[in-house]
């Protein structure tokens, strides 16, 4: 096939002549073009963060989230803040301090929703209990009264152990106490004072007769005001969330701990995860890419060529993005990478004809003339095929993917001009002395000669590769988990996963939109009979059942408890660290008596454990010095009695509670259940961990069935991912169709049509296999790089097949041409670019990366060791 009289030859060869004679206007040209376009796109490219108009809404589980938000726009794109804390009254307290601070931060935030310190909750919260736990306080605080009581009156370290000390007398006497948790509670309040920290004593859970926790938790529901026009749209209200917990009293170093997670915190940590670290790689990255172009082009001038190309390429199609769309996403913003794997290939390729023309004596001018028209017909085919191929995502639901098609389609068509426009200008300066053959080409050749020397062991591996495919390709899986792919250590990931672990506080459920409240009650029941589910939530969960009889009990607790009692202290009653030791002297030999005198007793172990504490404690006063046992009582004195005024105050606002109905629900409440255009939410939580693909897919599938209208966040995550795979299942069905009808009207032959496709095809099915080898599934983000694998797939086989169609080169052997270093160098500079994206804390990026490196290493197998196998009988015939 002869290409010195074709059109395309021509046209190619006559504009890398006509730029490398001009070349210093050229270059000025480009010059001012490429300053204006970066200019431009600085000043009006935008960026747009958020991910949930990706999907076209036509979709139906886009259609029911969309009625969601609409309805319920206070659940979407939220923060959730996460305060812990030893004890429930401190918690309490800084929630409250927190959430009253943030509602007066209008800038940042537009609602503020803390269940936990509302006030409804504070006085009604006795009437979600059920009877028996009812009960079961009254009798506590029947207990509990007369020490709350008198040690109200004298809130002293003094008073408080010398009641104690009274009521072991008492227990010992044979008088019914539930001191247990009261011993457990204040040995431990000792032993972590003695030990230099601090664990106050919960009064809440002593009135309450609870088992006392590690931690406790309140958790306030935020809606930021995010920015979507910034890299980071929650950085603001994140920041402003900080502030005020710092006006509020929270520090890292203190008791309470505030973590911040939710839709806008995992967003931002995801994107900052992905970029970390990303300004030194990308340094070093382009540093190691000069050095494979320069061992691939052998002269400093060449090796600057490639690069100069490769940025003005990558400006220009920014430019193009920034018209075109006005601004990128998550997805599309991945143009760039897909532009430094694909716009090198051009720059090499041509760079390395030309190289070659020169290498075989040829003069200047004319191995300018050659490269560009030889060079030129291969490209422009490749050029075609690529952006065939990228254009194929146009018509996908998936905007992200649509948008990087038609930036990535033009970019390759940008970088087919840039290369052979920009290029042969820059030779005119940038070319360097011809060289011989370097001793690395000669190695190359002799690797890539394997396969033709092995060609029936190579057709046996690539066909035992297939067997193994065929075994593995069914376990080949998509992980719709989205915080899988976030780097684990991140505070918003790890506080979301707790959560998720926490059936009170989960906050990935379903969600069911009912347009009548008469639909509840029945779909309610249907739900709740499903064995993925564990609870069904509505409206009428938040008006209590049997208020007549559960405020009969909070109104014997109020008689018990009597009027409200004053925490104030008397200043009389001030004990020296001599009284204080003598008391706490007492009570330790009254708990011995007790012990010895009833070993069998049900306290009697944990009395025993009191009595140990109480005597570290007494040995560590007789040993210190008379100031610092003056400040150990004083922080012992806190420790067991700062927590009593929140508890009592919180126990007097709840026996005020009052009988209620559905329409006297406050509307902090009654707003998250019935929106203010009619309709009803039902929250439906699973009964299983659906953080695995199979649980989440059963929940999703058989809520569906009975509700086929269910969204919330386990719905869009899996809907989302079936509809990015359908996408891109698309997107590549019409993208081959377009590449075999471009293969064939360019090559005009179904048999090098096939063989162009067969590396693409086999190293596809490579990659897949190792992503279950490697066990790394295919995500959100990973499968962003089958773009471009596609794209290089394309070009390596396109210039192998192309190089071998032409007879003019007689009795070359394809695998030591210039075309077979470029694809390996192409090859090389994308692997190099990607390699250190395996290293990233992101996992998606992370996975990228390793992808890529998979899928790269099988397009280079495929391209230069089994295709030039495939190839051989034919060049040898065109060589007879």
């Amino acid at each position: 096939m002869n290409f010195s009289h074709n059109r395309i030859y021509k046209f190619f060869a006559f504009c890398t002549s006509f730029s490398y004679r001009h070349a210093p206007w050229v270059l000025l040209i480009a010059l001012l073009f490429t300053v204006a376009s970066a200019v431009y796109t600085a000043r009006n490219l935008g960026m747009n963060t958020d991910t949930t108009n990706m999907l076209s809404e036509h979709l139906p589980f886009r259609i029911n989230s969309v009625r969601y938000d609409k309805a319920f726009p206070q659940d979407s794109d939220i923060l959730l803040l996460v305060l812990s804390a030893p004890t429930p009254e401190q918690v309490y307290s800084a929630a409250d301090r927190l959430a009253t601070l943030l509602r007066k931060d209008n800038k940042n935030f537009s609602s503020v929703y803390a269940p936990g310190v509302e006030d409804f909750f504070g006085r009604n919260g006795l009437l979600y209990e059920d009877i028996p736990q009812l009960e079961r306080i009254t009798d506590h605080l029947a207990e509990a009264q007369p020490l709350i009581a008198q040690i109200s009156h004298d809130p002293t370290l003094y008073s408080f152990v010398k009641l104690l000390t009274r009521a072991v007398d008492e227990l010992n006497n044979g008088q019914h106490l539930e001191l247990g948790p009261v011993f457990k509670g204040v040995g431990e309040t000792l032993d972590t004072r003695l030990a230099g920290k601090s664990r106050p004593l919960s009064w809440q859970t002593l009135f309450r007769g609870d088992p006392a926790k590690n931690s406790y938790q309140e958790i306030i529901i935020v809606k930021p005001r995010p920015d979507y026009s910034e890299l980071l749209p929650g950085q603001k209200p994140i920041l402003a969330v900080r502030a005020a917990a710092e006006e509020a009293g929270l520090t890292d170093e203190g008791p309470i701990q505030l973590r911040i997670t939710g839709d806008v915190a995992l967003a931002d940590d995801e994107l900052k995860s992905s970029l970390d670290g990303m300004e030194i790689a990308g340094v070093v990255t382009f540093i190691m890419v000069g050095g494979v172009l320069y061992s691939a082009m052998h002269t400093v001038g060449m090796t600057l060529a490639v690069l100069i190309c490769l940025v003005t390429g990558l400006i220009l199609t920014a430019a193009f993005a920034t018209i075109a769309i006005g601004q990128l996403n998550v997805i599309s913003i991945a143009f760039a990478v897909l532009y430094i794997g694909l716009g090198a290939d051009f720059a090499i390729h041509f760079l390395l004809r030309f190289r070659e023309m020169l290498d075989g004596g040829q003069f200047m001018n004319d191995a300018v003339y050659r490269a560009g028209g030889e060079a030129g017909v291969a490209l422009a085919a490749c050029t075609v095929a690529n952006a065939l191929g990228f254009y194929a995502f146009i018509p996908t639901s998936y905007s992200g993917v649509a948008e990087l098609g038609i930036i990535s389609g033009t970019g390759m068509l940008i970088s087919l001009v840039v290369t052979f426009i920009v290029g042969p200008a820059l030779l005119r300066y940038l070319s360097g002395k011809p060289m011989l053959e370097s001793n690395g080409r000669k190695t190359l050749g002799k690797v890539l000669g394997f396969s033709l020397r092995w060609q029936k062991l190579t057709h046996i591996s690539a066909g035992l590769l297939l067997l193994l495919a065929i075994v593995l390709w069914p376990q080949i899986r998509f992980d719709y988990n989205l915080l899988n792919m976030q780097d684990p250590k991140g505070e918003a990931v790890k506080t979301f996963r707790e959560l998720l672990a926490s059936p009170e506080h989960s906050p990935w459920y379903a969600v069911v939109l009912a347009d009548d409240r008469k639909e509840i009650q029945p779909l309610k029941e249907k739900l709740a009979q499903l064995p993925e589910v564990s609870k069904v939530v509505s409206i009428f969960d938040f008006v209590p059942q049997d208020q007549e009889t559960k405020l009969a009990i909070i109104e014997e607790m109020s008689l018990i408890m009597g009027p409200g009692l004053s925490m104030t202290k008397p200043a009389v009653h001030e004990y020296s660290v001599l009284q204080q030791r003598q008391a706490l002297t007492g009570l330790d030999a009254a708990l011995d008596r007790f012990i010895v005198q009833q070993p069998d007793a049900p306290v009697s172990a944990s009395a025993q454990k009191l009595r140990d504490s109480v005597r570290s404690l007494l040995g560590r006063l007789e040993t210190a010095g008379n100031n610092e046992n003056t400040a150990l009582l004083h922080s012992l004195e806190g420790d067991l009695l700062s927590t009593l005024p929140v508890a009592l105050q919180r126990l007097y606002n709840l026996i005020e509670a009052a009988p209620f109905n559905e329409q006297e629900l406050p509307e902090s409440v009654s707003s998250r259940w019935h929106s203010h255009t009619g309709e009803y939410l039902m929250a439906i939580y699973p009964s299983a961990n659906i953080g695995d693909d199979e649980s989440l897919r059963r929940f999703v599938r058989s809520i569906q069935q009975v509700a086929p209208q269910a969204t919330g966040m386990p719905v869009i995550s899996l809907e989302a991912g079936d509809a990015v795979i359908g996408a891109f299942v698309q997107a590549f069905s019409l993208a081959l169709v377009g590449v075999v009808v471009a293969l064939l009207i360019m090559l005009r032959s179904i048999k090098y049509t096939v063989l162009v496709l067969i590396p693409l095809l086999l190293s596809s099915i490579f990659t897949g296999v190792f992503t279950v080898l490697l066990d790394i599934p295919f995500n959100f983000a990973n499968i962003i790089a089958l773009p471009l694998l596609l794209g290089l797939g394309i070009d390596s086989s396109l210039h192998m097949v192309h190089r071998s169609m032409d007879n003019k080169v007689e009795n070359e052997v394809l695998i030591h041409t210039s075309t077979a270093r470029a694809i390996f160098y192409s090859a090389l500079t994308a692997l190099v670019d990607f390699a250190s994206l395996m290293f990233s804390s992101h996992k998606g990026t992370a996975s990228m990366g390793t992808l890529l490196t998979v899928g790269l290493a099988f397009t280079l197998i495929c391209t230069l060791i089994i295709l030039p196998s495939l190839l051989r009988k034919p060049v040898q015939r065109a060589a007879a």
